[in-house]
């Protein structure tokens, strides 16, 4: 008797089901968790000037930006072993716990306890970046940008609807006996946990971890000792012989040491981190520009309707931005959005006291904003291998978040001692190493990019 010793090879997974079923999931998820960021940030700043005073307000608002960028380290290190499940999660319980020590702040008017609470919170949105990428692990490379433009644009809904449920969510918990200003933050908190439980119930296959698989299966043998071999080989989850420990990941010295080795990822994190440190620098000191014109009494109103606009420039045209993205390539897209950045620079900052063309000027931020961010984040996606993408994409946020951080604390000092146009002026010329880093020629192996 002959004994049969052929084993079939495992299917092949359904890659456009899965793929499919992760992008109803993300955009679902991104609604409930955009809801959870702006819901509380909408309030945040008041409730930080009630508990800690003007004067530490805006230090205490940024740790949440501080906070996102930090914890994409460690969500991307659990991503790198063990794929997007368990990091999205992670990042939406840490946000959601963020937001019960400011509801706790509150009530003890602690302000030690409201910053941990604020830098904790960053976790939601630690979770609503990351999430853009889950969306390009298994997307064909000529969706790529559409794909993950359509993750960005569901924030638009979470974004527009938060703002008035806030008022809501502090009647409610008021008569609960919540302090008053700190129910958005629970209503953040409950958002969060929603968003995590879905997540943990729902999002198998992981999408990263069968891109692995797939690229495992279809790559061919690498030759030995080449460095991003190695690298991949260390960050990557794979099976090591019983009693051989596999190598640690790097974490960040990985991912930069991937970068440093790869121009088109090198362009970008450049356009995601200058596109959001300029966005942030001109729009953080925009209700100060509006407030050096108009009564107390029409402010906020005004800063309402502005940075509305604003929004809707970030996040509603994110779609048309990802079909060009995908139709023109990357890096045109990227040069578009510097163009758009520069031209709202010229507008803002030489809009004076006129209140409509300040809002053409934070329209046209906002476009320059999602231009850079999503064909630089698509761009980076498929410049990495699978392996180190998620430590390469981790470093990428941490980059952008420190990028917006400090071009709010330096903005403030600007438009004291210079100005608003001043400001303006010095953002557009932050641009300069982006475009200079773009014209380049850089060979992506990308759809629509030329060698």
């Amino acid at each position: 008797m002959a004994t049969d010793l052929t084993v079939s090879a495992p299917p092949r997974p359904d890659v456009a089901s899965i793929q499919r079923h992760t992008m109803r999931l993300l955009f679902s998820t991104q609604i409930i968790g955009g809801i959870g960021v702006t819901i509380g940030i909408s309030v945040g700043a008041l409730l930080a000037a009630r508990v800690a005073g003007t004067a530490v307000a805006g230090v205490v608002q940024s740790a949440g930006v501080v906070g996102a960028a930090l914890l994409a380290v460690p969500v991307t290190r659990i991503m790198a072993r063990h794929g997007r499940r368990p990091g999205l999660v992670l990042a939406y319980t840490v946000g959601a716990v963020g937001g019960v020590l400011v509801v706790l702040a509150a009530a003890v008017r602690s302000v030690p306890l409201l910053f941990l609470g604020m830098l904790l919170f960053g976790g939601g949105s630690a979770a609503n970046l990351q999430a853009r990428y889950t969306a390009v692990d298994l997307a064909e490379p000529a969706r790529r940008g559409r794909q993950l433009s359509l993750i960005v644009w569901a924030t638009t809904i979470g974004a527009v609807a938060a703002p008035n449920f806030a008022a809501l969510a502090d009647r409610i918990t008021t008569g609960w006996g919540l302090p008053p200003l700190a129910g958005p933050f629970a209503f953040s908190a409950a958002a969060f946990v929603l968003a995590a439980v879905v997540l943990l119930g729902l999002l198998r296959p992981d999408p990263l971890l069968t891109a692995r698989r797939l690229a495992a299966a279809d790559a061919p043998a690498q030759p030995a000792g080449d460095p991003l071999s190695t690298a991949v080989a260390a960050e990557a989850p794979a099976a090591a012989p019983v009693g051989v420990r596999r190598p640690r990941a790097a974490g960040m010295r990985l991912a930069w040491s991937v970068v440093r080795g790869q121009p088109a990822a090198r362009l970008g994190i450049a356009a995601v981190a200058v596109g959001h440190l300029v966005m942030v620098a001109v729009m953080s000191m925009t209700p100060v520009r509006l407030g050096e014109s108009h009564a107390d009494a029409d402010v906020l109103r005004l800063v309402g309707i502005v940075l509305s606009l604003h929004i809707a420039g970030m996040y509603a045209f994110s779609p048309v931005v990802g079909w060009l993205t995908d139709r023109l390539g990357r890096r045109a897209v990227i040069l578009g959005g510097v163009g758009m950045l520069l031209a709202a620079c010229a507008v803002a900052g030489t809009a004076g006291h006129h209140t409509p063309r300040l809002s053409v000027g934070l329209v046209l931020l906002g476009l320059g904003w999602s231009g850079t961010m999503v064909a630089g984040s698509t761009l980076l996606s498929e410049s990495v291998p699978a392996g180190v993408r998620p430590s390469v994409q981790g470093f990428s946020d941490l980059v952008m978040g420190l990028a917006g951080a400090v071009a709010a604390v330096l903005g403030g000092f600007v438009m004291q001692i210079a100005g608003y146009p001043v400001l303006a002026l010095l953002a557009a010329v932050a641009t300069a190493p982006l475009v200079a880093l773009a014209l380049r020629p850089v060979s992506t192996g990308a759809p629509g990019e030329e060698g």
